[in-house]
Formats: C-alpha cells, sequence, structure tokens
C-alpha cells in the first residue's frame, strides 16, 4: 500500500544552509516519528514557497544517504497570505499503516498549517 506522510518546516532566511539544514531536520523528524525505512521510500516531493531560492531542498536527502530515492523539487503557487519561507515535503511511503496511524510532521512556524495535526501527535 502506498501512503503519503506530509510535512513542513519554515526557515528565517533564504540561504542554502538554512534550507539544507530545515529540510534534513524535517526528514528525520518524519522517518523517526513513522518509523520509515528509506527502502520502503517510492519518492518524494518538496515544494518551496516563492520567496526561498537558494538550493534545492532534495539536496538534503542526498545528505542523508536517501540515494536511491525518486526526488522532485518545485515552487510553491504565489498566493496572497500564504506562508512565507516554507519547505512542504510529501513523502510517498510504501507501508501497511492505516492513514490514522500515519504522522504528519509540522515544525518551527510551520506549525500554524495544521494544527489539527499537530495535537495528534
Amino acid at each position: 500500500m502506498l501512503r503519503g506522510v506530509r510535512g513542513a518546516i519554515t526557515v528565517s532566511a533564504d540561504t542554502k544552509d538554512e534550507i539544507l539544514d530545515a529540510t534534513e531536520e524535517l526528514l528525520k523528524a518524519m522517518a523517526e516519528n513513522n518509523n520509515i525505512d528509506v527502502d520502503d521510500v517510492a519518492s518524494i516531493f518538496f515544494s518551496l514557497s516563492p520567496d526561498l531560492h537558494s538550493a534545492f531542498p532534495a539536496a538534503a536527502a542526498r545528505r542523508i544517504n536517501w540515494t536511491s530515492v525518486a526526488l522532485f523539487c518545485q515552487q510553491e503557487l504565489e498566493i496572497s497570505g500564504a506562508m512565507e519561507k516554507c519547505i512542504r515535503v510529501l513523502i510517498h511511503w510504501n507501508t501497511d499503516k492505516a492513514p490514522a496511524e500515519i504522522k504528519h510532521i509540522y515544525l518551527r512556524d510551520a506549525t500554524r498549517l495544521r494544527p489539527d495535526l499537530i495535537a495528534k501527535k
């Protein structure tokens, strides 16, 4: 069964180090909270808010040796009032877990995106 695991994190500045460090932190938290084995990951989509453009967040997955996973980066739509300096991640994961068992991870200011999911942790 293929399931989606969502997550998001914000950065304080548009720098390569900030983007890569935050993305790595988020990926590790998503994996740890869901017991994700990288061999069960089919692909990962990354998106950046329009104000971020200093690095590909997928490079953070390579830093943690997720080298056999298909990765894709994209820019979010520019929507008035949308969260700024935000990195979003969608992991496509092969698992037998039910949707209700999946822990979606939102860190830093991104907790405001889905407070309903944060309360379930």
